[in-house]
This record gives structure tokens, sequence and C-alpha cells, in this order.
């Protein structure tokens, strides 16, 4: 499950696809990852401001990584609408 994210905003809402994906509410997230269930919650919506470390914090809890590579033409709601 591939998601493109050029924004803040598109993080937090591929955490938040992801997070629904595997089946796990906020809470239970927060407890995977030590980050409050408030903050997930912001970022689930907004990333702004979100420091890097609970991004990646995060991204290990939900077993994901990554990766920075060249910008492609698709934009995000091309992937979103593929689903």
């Amino acid at each position: 499950m591939d998601k493109i994210a050029r924004t803040p905003k598109d993080i937090g809402i591929a955490l938040r696809s992801v997070r629904k994906a595997k089946n796990l509410t906020q809470g239970q997230l927060a407890d995977r990852s030590g980050i409050w269930q408030r903050t997930i919650s912001n970022i689930e919506t907004d990333a702004s401001g979100t420091k890097l470390d609970t991004i990646f914090s995060l991204c290990a809890a939900l077993d994901l990584e990554i990766h920075i590579k060249p910008r492609s033409t698709s934009r995000p709601v091309d992937i979103e609408d593929a689903f």
C-alpha cells in the first residue's frame, strides 16, 4: 500500500489510512507508539509542526518506513481515487 505524501496533511492522511487498514484505534496506536492519542488525532488531521521523531515513532508502530525519491507526476488525490 504505497502512499504519496507531499504535505504534512498528506502524511497525516496516509498514517490514518494505514492505522484504519490495520484495524487500530488511535488509542491502540498511542499504546504501541508511546505517543498521546490527542497528538495522533492532531497529526491525522494536519501534521503541520509535528516533530520528525514523532512521525518516525508512528511509522515504526505501524510497521512503515519512509522512502525519499524524485517527485512523480502523480498527485496524492490520484492515488486516493484508485481505491
